[in-house]
């Protein structure tokens, strides 16, 4: 028993327990890593608006509806290699740093894109130009296997634990950001552009914008440091070698195992950490179906299936991400507030119960009814996109972490999220069923939903396998006596069931 109390009192944080992050260069991690998002959704927000045009150019035999489905096949594919990227990325992450790797994925990213540009269309070479356009796809599913993971681990790792999901937020402020830009340029191009101009050479000019982003990208990612989490790990490591002896600690025993091969890192998480990765997925599923179907999917829905002209379709769905974007670091802040768990878990019942009346206003017609329905779908999109990156780097510990989440979350992205423009423009073109992504929408929600039930709260709790974070000093020390008062309590507890003859529950962590 006076070990139990003993432990109690151990749990209470010392000053020097606790990190003190350095403002300046959150500010930059938080930047650099939300620009490689930007990056990335500026590129999908360009493919979901030249669509169509880019099924003429690269897919001309084909009927209109074909062309649709060979452009988002080709969107499809990209998708096929990202959990490759991951498995390589994610545990090279772990092993040689977070700060490395995403350099080198920022340089894929802005390289491919790039490149379409540049591509010769089906009529001047047949049919390597569509093969061309494949290859590009796949480089970029590939760099981006290792890019949402280790921009959501960079950061997550630098934030303090308090303010942890609204600086997650901007991460994927980024995205939506990206994808506004993107889609944006597209919007205004089809609007001074003809048709014929379009088609002839406009659809190159957004690809073209890539390259000066990719340089910006990499060159702030290039000044960054490794984040304190890591440089924690690494600085264990090094001791436990000067040491020279053998620990009988469990888990410094597992990052040792996982830092001699990828093999072991993923039969590790495989065999310790099978739970997190399931509801690793089951949350991506929700948000990434959700996402794509808004960004990929809903400008060619309303435009080539209920026949709305291209700019309406396109500029409702901008306004769509511009709700998104404003309102995405206040549902960060509060996920700070509430928990990540109510937040997942209220949204995703709210998709079950709202997909099939949004979808039933932006089938009306015109400009007001479409645009509610469009928001109804914006607002539950981002209670996803606001909490998913402070949310699902917790779930892993620090030396699994980018690994972990690389191959869950994109195996997750790769056969539900990225192929939702395909399987619904199908299911829509096979069934005549306009009401098709609705009933994709609830299946994903009650998924989110039985994920969001298993999952633990971790707001305002530090990383797995790593030291509290703290804002600033005063935070700090209201840190330790807050820990104090807790351990004093924890042990109060015990003396209390022993003068009354219980004893205490023995939990896991005091085994």
């Amino acid at each position: 028993m006076t070990r139990t109390l003993l432990r109690r009192r151990k749990d209470a944080l010392a000053a020097e327990d606790v990190k003190v992050v350095d403002k300046p260069q959150v500010r930059r991690a938080v930047s650099a890593a939300a620009l490689g998002n930007t990056m990335e959704w500026f590129d999908f927000g360009v493919y979901a608006y030249v669509a169509a045009t880019l099924g003429k150019v690269f897919f001309p035999s084909s009927s209109p509806g074909a062309q649709v489905i060979s452009t988002f096949a080709t969107f499809a594919a990209a998708f096929v290699v990202r959990p490759l990227g991951g498995l390589v990325f994610g545990p090279l992450g772990d092993r040689v740093g977070r700060q490395k790797v995403l350099a080198v994925t920022m340089i894929m990213m802005a390289i491919s894109t790039f490149a379409v540009g540049f591509l010769p269309t089906y009529g001047a070479i047949g049919l390597a130009a569509p093969l061309l356009l494949l290859l590009c796809r796949l480089v970029q599913g590939f760099s981006t296997g290792g890019e949402y993971a280790g921009a959501t681990t960079y950061i997550a790792e630098y934030s303090p634990d308090r303010t942890r999901g609204f600086l997650g937020s901007w991460l994927d402020f980024g995205t939506f950001v990206g994808y506004s830009l993107g889609s944006g340029l597209v919007t205004v191009l089809t609007a001074v552009l003809s048709d014929g101009q379009m088609l002839s050479w406009g659809w190159r000019i957004p690809f073209f914008v890539a390259g000066p982003l990719g340089l910006i990208g990499l060159y702030m990612r290039l000044k960054l440091e490794e984040t304190p989490a890591f440089q924690e790990v690494e600085a264990k490591h090094r001791e436990s070698l000067a040491a020279g002896t053998a620990t009988s600690d469990e888990d410094t025993d597992r990052v040792e195992q996982a830092r001699m091969s990828g093999k072991g890192r993923l039969k590790e998480l495989f065999t310790h950490h099978w739970h997190a990765m399931l509801i690793c997925v089951g949350l991506v599923l929700l948000y990434n179906v959700t996402n794509y179907m808004v960004t990929s999917y809903l400008p060619t829905f309303m435009s080539s299936t209920l026949g709305e002209p291209a700019l309406t379709a396109q500029l409702l769905v901008l306004g769509t991400m511009v709700l998104v974007v404003l309102c995405i670091t206040t549902v960060g802040r509060s996920s700070d507030r509430f928990g990540r768990r109510p937040m997942f878990l209220w949204a995703g019942i709210a998709m079950v119960v709202l997909a099939i009346p949004a979808f039933q206003l932006i089938r009306q017609g015109g400009i007001v009814l479409p645009a509610i329905g469009c928001a109804i779908l914006g607002l539950l999109l981002v209670c996803f996109a606001g909490t998913s990156a402070s949310t699902l780097p917790a779930l892993f510990p620090t030396h699994l972490r980018y690994g972990g989440l690389s191959v869950a979350f994109n195996v997750s992205v790769s056969l539900f999220g990225g192929t939702t423009p395909l399987v619904a423009s199908a299911l829509v073109e096979s069934t005549g069923n306009q009401l098709v992504p609705a009933y994709y929408l609830m299946v994903a929600g009650v998924i989110g939903v039985v994920s969001a039930l298993f999952l633990r709260e971790t707001a305002g709790q530090p990383l797995r396998g790593s030291s509290p974070m703290a804002e600033s000093e005063d935070e700090a020390r209201e840190m330790v006596a807050e820990s104090r008062t807790q351990a004093g309590r924890g042990a109060r507890d015990v003396w209390i069931g022993l003068r009354h003859g219980h004893l205490p529950h023995r939990h896991h962590d005091e085994e």
